[in-house]
């Protein structure tokens, strides 16, 4: 990795103060720019301000245990989330995994494993650089060349269609909101516009657009295109 590249944002949320500190420097010292909390009162007031790429979240805190966390935060965005616990029963490992935590490390735990799980995460809900193709589900969206494929089958997409994804697709598992989905799209009229829109293009891309799996409504944020799956 260059010298000044950034390998990403990464929040750790651990209520141990040595391995909170550890964590912060070795990420650090391996290209991440790295946010940390104490508590879940804590992350919630960094996510207020910070859009991290990934969290790194303890299972226990001392205000909330991070299995619930998970939960939450499961409803208002797709940030990545793995997991640190001191617990190693397969039902505990299964219980996050089922609330939406991306991966699942026992401490103690080795850093170079951490850091290897975090890559591998990422790798897996964005592109890497250079890689024009985001995948999700059976779609595979190249990015520069504004094509959209379906098990290898050509997807048809209206300008506006291909707008709204070209724009979801710059920040995959991030919430844009209607606004600037209206704005860069140049959709005229008012938000529901662009609602208009959205259902159009996920009647499209999902099995079933009352419930969709790809295209998320992330409520009071926007939308958001989740990749993997």
């Amino acid at each position: 990795m260059a010298e000044d590249e950034v390998a990403g944002h990464v929040l750790v949320v651990d209520d141990d103060d040595r391995l909170r500190a550890l964590l912060q420097r070795y990420l650090t010292q391996h290209g991440y720019i790295v946010s940390v909390a104490h508590s879940a009162s804590d992350a919630w007031a960094k996510l207020a301000n910070l859009r991290p790429d990934l969290c790194v979240l303890d299972i226990m805190l001392p205000d909330q245990d991070g299995i619930s966390l998970t939960r939450e935060l499961r409803r208002r965005d797709q940030l990545p989330i793995l997991l640190l616990t001191a617990r190693g029963e397969p039902e505990d490992r299964i219980q996050g995994l089922e609330v939406g935590a991306d991966d699942y490390l026992v401490k103690p735990f080795e850093p170079r494993e951490l850091l290897l799980r975090i890559a591998t995460i990422l790798r897996r809900v964005r592109p890497v650089p250079g890689d024009d193709l985001l995948r999700f589900g059976p779609f595979t969206f190249n990015r520069g060349g504004g094509e959209l494929r379906r098990d290898g089958e050509l997807v048809h997409l209206t300008s506006g269609e291909l707008s709204l994804l070209q724009l979801l697709a710059e920040r995959p598992g991030r919430a844009v909101s209607r606004a600037e989905l209206r704005d860069r799209s140049r959709i005229s009229g008012s938000d529901r516009a662009v609602d208009v829109q959205i259902a159009r293009l996920r009647r499209r891309i999902e099995d079933d657009p009352r419930q969709p799996r790809y295209l998320l409504t992330m409520r009071s944020e926007g939308y958001a295109l989740r990749p993997g799956l």
